[in-house]
C-alpha cells in the first residue's frame, strides 16, 4: 500500500462536502437529543420513582451495537440520512439525559427556595443556569462520541466522513483512510473547544468567582 498525498489536492470539493455532511448529522443529533433529554430530566428530577425507569432505558439503548440500531431502523426510515440521525440521537440519550439530571441535583435547595420566595420560577432562573457546566459536560461528550459513530453510518449508505473509510479499505489505498481519521479528530477537537468558549461566555458567574 502507497500513500500519495497529492490525492487530497485533487478531492478538496469531496474532503468539504463529505466534513460537512458529517459535522451535520452529528450536531443535528445533539441537538434532538438535548430537546429530548432536557424535558425527560426535569421529569426524572422531578418525579424520583420515574428517575431509574428513564434512566434504566436510555442505558439499555445504549448498549445495543451502534451497525445494530442502524439495521433495526432500516425498514422505517430505509437507506437515508434520517436513519443516521435517529440512530445517533438514541446514543446521545443517555449521556445528555443522565448529566441534565445530575446537574439538576447538584442544585442546593435552599437556593431554589429563596428563588421562590422572591417569586420567580427557579427552574429557569436558578435550576438550569447553576446546572449548566454539568449539562455542558454532558454535551460536550455527546457531541464527540456523535462525531465519532456518524462513519458507522456508512454502513447503511450514509457516514459522512466515513465514505473515505470505506473507499480506501476497498481500494487498498491508504490516504483517504487518513485523511478520513484526521478529519474527524480535527472536526472533535475543534467541536469540544467551541462548546468549551461556549461555556464560559455563558457562565459569567464562575469567571467572577475564579
Amino acid at each position: 500500500m502507497t500513500t500519495d498525498w497529492s490525492w487530497i489536492s485533487g478531492h478538496t470539493g469531496d474532503l468539504v462536502s463529505l466534513t460537512l455532511s458529517h459535522l451535520q448529522a452529528a450536531l443535528t443529533a445533539v441537538f434532538l437529543g438535548l430537546l429530548i433529554s432536557l424535558p425527560l430530566a426535569v421529569v426524572a428530577h422531578r418525579i424520583r420513582p420515574l428517575r431509574g425507569f428513564l434512566l434504566g432505558v436510555s442505558n439499555v439503548l445504549f448498549t445495543i451495537p451502534s451497525i445494530a440500531i442502524f439495521v433495526l431502523l432500516l425498514p422505517v426510515s430505509g437507506l437515508t440520512r434520517t436513519t443516521t440521525v435517529i440512530g445517533l440521537t438514541v446514543y446521545t440519550l443517555v449521556v445528555l439525559l443522565r448529566n441534565t439530571v445530575e446537574g439538576l441535583d447538584s442544585v442546593p435547595a435552599r437556593t431554589k427556595e429563596a428563588a421562590k420566595a422572591m417569586g420567580t420560577r427557579p427552574l429557569l432562573t436558578v435550576e438550569f443556569p447553576l446546572a449548566l457546566p454539568v449539562i455542558m459536560a454532558g454535551v460536550r461528550i455527546a457531541t464527540v462520541m456523535s462525531i465519532s459513530l456518524v462513519s458507522v453510518a456508512t454502513y447503511i449508505g450514509d457516514g459522512g466522513l466515513g465514505q473515505l473509510f470505506t473507499d480506501g479499505f476497498q481500494r487498498n489505498f491508504p490516504t483517504p483512510v487518513i485523511v478520513g481519521v484526521v478529519l474527524t479528530l480535527l472536526l472533535a477537537v475543534v467541536a469540544d473547544a467551541l462548546l468549551v468558549a461556549l461555556q464560559y461566555v455563558l457562565t459569567p458567574w464562575r469567571r467572577r468567582r475564579a
